[in-house]
């Protein structure tokens, strides 16, 4: 899940605790989200400048309804914050990494909710220092 740090940070999601993930207005990951059950773990990625995975949150509460969409098309997900990386995973390191060369992260560059692999997930962990 992406961010732009100066709009809604790491920061603010561990003052936070549980929040909406809301204003997800590209369909491809409004229908990603709408897979994510309570309990799946994703990464907090700070996109802009910053372009790394900061840390880990899961999913509070499944797709629902966005309050912010006068369209009604789309939704949102609560997610609950789980633990800071214990070393933040560049962007660059990702693409760096040629068994991660498949991820919508390195395809998809502008998708701000995109799902992830099982190995993939281990190995971003790793790389994380966990």
């Amino acid at each position: 899940m992406k961010t732009e740090p100066s709009t809604y940070s790491w920061d603010d999601q561990v003052k936070k605790g549980v929040e909406p993930w809301n204003g997800v207005r590209n369909f491809q990951a409004a229908a990603n989200m709408k897979k994510m059950a309570i309990g799946d773990r994703c990464f907090f990625y700070h996109s802009g400048e910053d372009r790394k995975i900061v840390g880990i949150v899961s999913v509070a509460r499944a797709y629902y309804p966005d309050p912010s969409d006068a369209s009604g098309r789309f939704g949102m997900v609560d997610v609950k914050t789980l633990k800071l990386m214990k070393k933040p995973v560049s962007l660059a390191s990702i693409k760096a990494e040629a068994k991660l060369n498949h991820l919508a992260l390195v395809r998809q560059s502008r998708l701000s909710v995109m799902p992830i692999d099982d190995a993939a997930w281990e190995l971003i962990c790793k790389m994380g220092g966990d």
